[in-house]
Parts: C-alpha cells; sequence; structure tokens
C-alpha cells in the first residue's frame, strides 16, 4: 500500500483484516466511549482524544462500508485519491446507526425531559385471612403516589405567563455541538430539555409538576387466591410526566395461616384425632367446615392417616366456580393411662385375638401406644 502518514485503519480499530462487520462495529463503539472529547476536562488530554476519535471515527466510516472497505483493502489510503463517489469522502455513510446508540448513553440522545414519560408501577402488599381467600372480598386500598398537580395542571408554573423560554437554548430544548467533523445536540443543562423556564413556581408543588397524595381505591379479591399471586391494576399507579401515561398497581397477596385447615391446591385439609375405639368401631363425629359444622360418618377400622372426602367443600378455582374438596386426615389417639377395668377389657381381647400381653414383654397396650406415637 501507498504511504500517506496515516495508520491503517485495522490498526487504528484493533481488529484484523478479517473482521466482520459487527466486529468492525464493536471495536469503533469501544474506541469512541473512550475517546469521546466530552469525557476528558484537561485541554491536552481533551486534544488528544479528539485526535484520536477523528481517527477511530475515520477508519469506522470506511471499512463499515463493504464497498469502501474493498477499495482500501486493494488501494489502501491512495484509494480516497479517486475522489467522486468512489472515493472515501468521509460523507457521513455508515455513522447513523453506531454513533446513535454512542450519543444517546453520553447525552440521552439528545431527548430531554419535555418528552412523554409513563409513570412509575406501584405494588401494594395486602394480607388478608384464609376464609376471604377461599370467599373472595371487596377491599378498601389507600395508596400513595405521585398525581400531577391540579392547581398547575402538571407546568409547575403560578400561571402561564411565569413560563419563559430558556436563554441558553432559546426553547429549543438541546444545544448543538460540533465534535470534529460532526454535529451532534445535547440536551439543555440549565432547563433539562423543557427548552422553558419557570420564573414563578406554583405554591402547591413548588414547580415539581406533581404532588403526593393517598387515594382509595376499592380492589375485588377474586375467590380461590393464593399467596404469591398479584393483581394488576392498569393506570392506577403514579402519573406521568409531560403528558405520558400512567403506571400500573399491582397488589401482592398473602393469606395468613388458619388454626385448623391447610390448603393444598383446591382442597383443604384438616386433621381430626379420633378415639382409637371410635376408630376401631367407627361412629359418628363432628367436624368444622368453613361453611359451619357438620357431622362426618368414621367407617369402622378407621386406620392411622386415612383421608376421608367431603365432595365440594374446598376452594373454587380462579377461572372455574368448581370447588375442592375438604380432606380428614385422621389421627388416631391412644390413651396414656388404663383403669384396671379397662386393662382387663383389653387383655381379655387380646387373649381373645391371640396377641401375647405378658408383662415380661410388651403388652398389647405398649404395642398400641407405640404404633401412633
Amino acid at each position: 500500500m501507498a504511504q500517506t502518514g496515516k495508520r491503517d485503519y485495522y490498526e487504528v480499530l484493533g481488529v484484523e483484516r478479517n473482521a466482520s462487520a459487527d466486529d468492525i462495529k464493536k471495536a469503533f463503539r469501544k474506541l469512541a466511549r473512550q475517546h469521546h472529547p466530552d469525557l476528558h476536562s484537561e485541554p491536552d488530554k481533551k486534544a488528544a482524544a479528539e485526535t484520536k476519535f477523528k481517527e477511530a471515527g475515520e477508519a469506522y466510516e470506511v471499512l463499515s462500508d463493504a464497498e469502501r472497505r474493498q477499495k482500501y483493502d486493494m488501494f489502501g489510503h491512495a484509494a480516497a485519491g479517486q475522489g467522486g463517489s468512489d472515493g472515501f469522502g468521509f460523507g457521513g455513510g455508515g455513522f447513523g446507526d453506531v454513533f446513535g446508540d454512542i450519543f444517546e448513553d453520553f447525552f440521552g440522545g439528545g431527548r430531554g425531559r419535555s418528552r412523554a414519560e409513563q409513570g412509575n408501577d406501584l405494588q401494594y402488599n395486602l394480607e388478608i385471612s384464609f376464609e376471604e381467600a377461599i370467599n373472595g372480598k371487596e377491599a378498601k386500598l389507600k395508596i400513595p403516589r405521585w398525581e400531577v398537580c391540579d392547581d398547575c395542571e402538571g407546568t409547575g408554573a403560578k400561571s402561564e405567563q411565569s413560563i419563559k423560554a430558556c436563554t441558553a437554548c432559546r426553547g429549543a430544548g438541546q444545544i448543538r455541538l460540533q465534535q470534529g467533523f460532526f454535529t451532534i445536540n445535547r440536551t439543555c443543562g440549565q432547563c433539562q430539555g423543557s427548552g422553558k423556564i419557570i420564573a414563578d413556581p406554583c405554591k402547591s408543588c413548588r414547580g415539581q409538576r406533581r404532588v403526593h397524595k393517598e387515594r382509595m381505591l376499592s380492589v375485588t379479591i377474586p375467590a380461590g387466591i393464593e399467596t404469591g399471586m398479584r393483581l394488576r391494576l392498569s393506570h392506577e399507579g403514579e402519573h406521568g410526566m409531560n403528558g405520558g401515561p400512567p403506571g400500573d398497581l399491582y397488589v401482592a397477596i398473602s393469606v395468613k395461616a388458619h388454626p385448623h385447615f391447610v390448603r393444598k391446591g383446591q382442597d383443604i385439609l384438616y386433621d381430626r384425632r379420633l378415639h382409637f375405639v371410635t376408630a376401631t368401631l367407627g361412629g359418628k363425629v363432628e367436624v368444622p367446615t368453613l361453611t359451619g359444622n357438620t357431622m362426618v360418618k368414621i367407617p369402622e377400622g378407621t386406620q392411622h392417616d386415612q383421608i376421608l372426602r367431603l365432595k365440594g367443600l374446598g376452594a373454587p378455582g380462579l377461572k372455574s366456580p368448581t370447588r375442592g374438596d375438604q380432606l380428614i386426615r385422621i389421627k388416631i389417639d391412644i390413651p396414656t393411662k388404663l383403669t384396671p377395668h379397662q386393662r382387663e377389657i383389653l387383655n381379655a381381647f387380646a387373649e381373645e385375638s391371640g396377641l401375647t400381653t405378658d408383662n415380661q414383654g410388651e403388652g398389647l397396650f405398649d404395642k398400641v401406644k407405640n404404633l401412633f406415637d
């Protein structure tokens, strides 16, 4: 290649000659961030950075264009001497996407606070009872949030006459900066991009355009909801700025533990303790449910941890009115002490059943007791 005093473009970007277009773009972005003049305050460093920044920009413009890169690979820097549309000329082609990304990082993309901004989402943590989760309820919530000031209608000014054009940017919201061979727009630091200055701020919001308020909302808690679920209330979050839409409100549900019931999906589990005689001979016992007490038949010979089922007394589904069941898990109680007569009766039962009841070994009572401990 002919020598022109310029460094090889591949060397400038720090890439191989067979580098892909994506590699070239990444290399330039890295150098542009590193050597951008606005990142240096000392005059000497700023000047050196500007030189390297221009050099990287020139290399990228050539190597990012397939046709120009091909000519550069063939003729080197001498290709620029061909002139016309075939020369390099640095007309700005290829800069759009990558410079747009870089300047957005440095300067917010030239966009100021005058653009519409969506309000923040909010979350409200709501604890409800076990019964409320099963049956649903209407809840009243007091939500603290930022809202647009009613007195100034979000302008932040006492009156329209209090709003003046920014003298720094002359109302444009942006200031044009010359960076070497190209021009960029930077958000005005005096008006923060709004293009306006408030001479006399609103007394209610003190120029902030929003005020902190508490809002009462009525929320329907659907039957069958569980801990960890969230309800979304659209547009009930904080108000947006500059006409932007409000955010959303999320109601996060937690359900208090019940002293008797445990939820298993749509089923409700209840542990019922039974005397071993009732479990053996059967009978009827009273069992609490979420709709009141009810009598349940205990089959003869019911076993420890056996499950009895009450149909339709569980929880409803969120998308279906069909309810689950109430599960009754039997826990058999063994008496800790027996009267002489009770022991005599059990011993007679043991002898008739062929069970060992000698005092030297483990007796029937001990065997039965240990079985359920």
